[in-house]
């Protein structure tokens, strides 16, 4: 068996402003993937999700030249094989190190669907796990920064979909965020985790104003309060107080995690299957994380295809920590793309995955035809 062809598919659709959540990073404008195909000599077609890097147009370009270059008629079955060609080729050398993890983890997944779609098992199966509860938090472009009321009541809205943990974007100034955290803890009770993420936008003093209201808050993790690469920021953070650091949805392949697991400064550990070099890596990744007790809480991307593939991954592995189930207002990638939603929500705010081949979803082409990429940035 053989890879005959790769198709990068870049998708966007526009936000509305009554839609638009507001974050460190800034305001929803409009939400993008790229959509990655990959073809055999025997008719079987893989479907994956690539990290959209902010810029889907290069991504795509990149998987349609120089990736598909480098693999094409490789055994799509030998997955380990692929992902070394690609680290080798590209990843280590060329300055192209986090698009090439970008592109290579949707070939990935596309590559472990057509695994799964010649044995007919489930992917968890395939990893060598079992369906069971994950837990699951509301995440997504959702709960960010509003008045401390109405952030507030959309946590309360959550609590009453069933979810038992939130993450609340932070970011803002000190003042502003401990304000939100407390009236969200006030109207939730003790009972339901509280999870909080800067998107990179806080400072060490930051951190030292913050820490103790959140100490009191009981908040389960502080996410990336800086730049994925600031190790020095993220070892000063971590003395500073008791709310664990989380981090590694913007860490590219084992190589990267290495570092930042040895370093000791984060306690819950974020890879990204569209970002991180897909299945392949993040199993391993999983293992190195494993070996330090930490469990691993995925950070999902876009699409149906990254949430199922995330669920399926905690089922494989022996530290599976959250899913983050996508709660944003407006998100047709999750709800129209593929022929059914890719979770649901159980009682206990637990997610489990879909049976049937793979992640047990099949694509609607009409859906990516009506959906063609928009220019412009996603957050203004």
């Amino acid at each position: 068996m053989r890879i005959t062809d790769i198709k990068a598919v870049p998708i966007s659709f526009p936000v509305p402003e009554n839609k638009s959540v507001r974050l460190g990073i800034g305001r929803s404008v409009k939400r993008d993937a790229v959509l990655v195909r990959v073809d055999t000599d025997e008719g079987v077609t893989g479907w994956g999700e690539a990290h959209h890097g902010r810029c889907p147009g290069a991504i795509a370009r990149l998987i349609d030249t120089t990736i598909r270059e480098l693999v094409l008629g490789m055994d799509p079955r030998d997955v380990s094989g692929v992902t070394a060609r690609v680290l080798k080729m590209q990843f280590a050398s060329h300055g192209m190190g986090a698009a090439s993890a970008l592109a290579l983890s949707g070939l990935d997944l596309a590559l472990w669907d057509i695994r799964c779609q010649l044995t007919g098992w489930p992917l968890y199966r395939l990893l060598g796990g079992a369906a069971k509860p994950i837990k699951a938090y509301a995440g997504g472009i959702a709960l960010g920064w509003q008045a401390p009321e109405s952030l507030a009541q959309e946590a309360l809205g959550l609590v009453e979909q069933g979810y038992r943990a939130l993450k609340l974007r932070v970011g803002d100034t000190a003042a502003r965020d401990i304000a939100r955290v407390q009236a969200v803890r006030a109207a939730v009770g003790a009972d339901i985790d509280i999870l909080v993420d800067a998107n990179t936008n806080y400072s060490i003093e930051d951190v030292r104003r913050v820490m103790p209201a959140y100490e009191e808050c009981q908040v389960i993790w502080l996410e990336e309060p800086f730049p994925a690469h600031d190790h020095q920021a993220y070892g000063t953070a971590a003395r500073l107080g008791r709310v664990p650091l989380a981090a590694g949805e913007n860490h590219y392949t084992r190589y990267e995690f290495g570092p930042l697991l040895q370093s000791g400064s984060v306690g819950y550990v974020q890879p990204d299957l569209s970002k991180v070099g897909g299945i392949t890596e993040a199993m391993r990744v999983a293992a190195m994380a494993a070996a330090l007790k930490l469990s691993v809480n995925p950070h999902t991307s876009a699409t149906a295809i990254n949430m199922a593939n995330s669920i399926h991954y905690l089922c494989a592995v022996d530290n599976p920590g959250y899913f983050e189930a996508d709660v944003t207002a407006l998100n047709p990638f999750r709800d129209e793309m593929m022929d059914r939603a890719p979770y649901t929500l159980d009682n206990n705010g637990c997610v489990q995955p879909h049976e049937g081949m793979g992640i047990g979803l099949r694509i609607d082409a009409a859906f990516l035809a009506a959906h063609p990429l928009i220019e412009g940035p996603c957050y203004v």
